[in-house]
């Protein structure tokens, strides 16, 4: 692997990463509030570029106002199965929210497959066709039998350069939220103990509600970032990313925020990275996450930057 190939595997694994972080941080901060495991994330994540595709193509909105709207309809979509699925089952063991989460990532799957057909679609032609250039650095273009053949350059798609900026612009709004705003201080508050924070006067259920629909607008982010670098929508493209996320979560410290992102960015680049150093064994990508998923439960069960929950009798 020479420079130009090394440097355009890290920014790929850096765009991959940046996508599995956005995802994750959902997970991390229900599961931070209520300990629970939203497994329909993904699917909120699928069901956003759904809205922005029939937008877009029936309603014929603008590319970019069919984008905000669909992640505003995520963030409804996502308070709407907190409040018709997990509300009524707060007090309920861990077990039954597990199954209810399961349950409803099926109903939105099948929902989708009902509705919208289980038919692929290609997601390419609703934005801007920019985004489908590559910048080239370094090196120069040779032009041999009509085509145009790059030489000793560095070739990187527009859209992850797009995907790190919205990343970080989505990262940058998150920590203000949480750390600058009076929901945020509730969000931190009632992670740490919902009983205090309810006698202190807060709105329980609504920052939980607050929490879910966040979790699911940055799900959104992802979701169309990741149809706009992989253009092919149809009802189940939601699971894989989604479980990613979650191994993401896991590996980061399930429960902050920061773990996440520092998970979802080191998954996405040793994917990249794996593919790029040993091509052969490209087809076991998907295999390596969930073998970082097993070796972080058995060695470092918190995660890297979780902290050991001490149990008190």
């Amino acid at each position: 692997m020479n420079l130009y190939t090394f440097l355009q595997n890290l920014i790929n694994g850096l765009s991959l990463g940046s996508l599995y972080a956005l995802i994750a941080i959902g997970y991390t901060m229900v599961y931070g509030i209520l300990r629970l495991i939203n497994f329909a994330h993904g699917d909120v994540f699928m069901m956003a570029v759904y809205f922005a595709f029939f937008l877009v193509t029936l309603g014929k909105v603008p590319w970019l106002i069919s984008f905000v709207i669909a992640i505003l309809a995520a963030a409804l979509l996502g308070f709407t199965i907190d409040r018709v699925a997990y509300k009524p089952i707060r007090n309920a063991p861990r077990v039954s929210a597990l199954i209810t989460a399961i349950g409803v990532s099926f109903f939105l799957e099948s929902f989708a497959v009902v509705v919208f057909s289980g038919i692929p679609r290609s997601f390419r032609n609703i934005y801007p066709k920019f985004l489908n250039n590559m910048l080239i650095l370094g090196g120069h273009e040779e032009v041999k039998y009509g085509r145009n053949v790059i030489v000793g350059g560095l070739r990187i798609p527009i859209v992850s350069f797009v995907i790190l900026i919205v990343t970080a612009i989505a990262l940058v709004i998150l920590w203000w939220i949480i750390y600058k705003t009076k929901i945020g201080m509730a969000m931190r508050a009632v992670s740490v103990d919902i009983p205090t924070t309810s006698l202190m006067g807060v709105n329980v259920d609504g920052v939980i509600g607050f929490t879910f629909a966040l979790g699911s607008a940055l799900a959104a982010i992802g979701g169309l970032l990741w149809a706009t670098r992989y253009p092919q929508l149809w009802p189940y493209m939601g699971f894989m990313p989604g479980l990613k996320a979650f191994i993401a979560a896991v590996f980061g410290g399930i429960g902050s925020i920061q773990g996440a992102v520092v998970g979802g960015f080191l998954l996405g680049l040793t994917e990249i990275m794996l593919v790029g150093f040993f091509p052969k064994m490209a087809g076991y990508r998907d295999a390596f996450a969930f073998l970082i998923l097993i070796l972080i439960l058995s060695v470092k069960p918190e995660g890297l930057l979780g902290k050991r929950s001490v149990v008190k009798v």
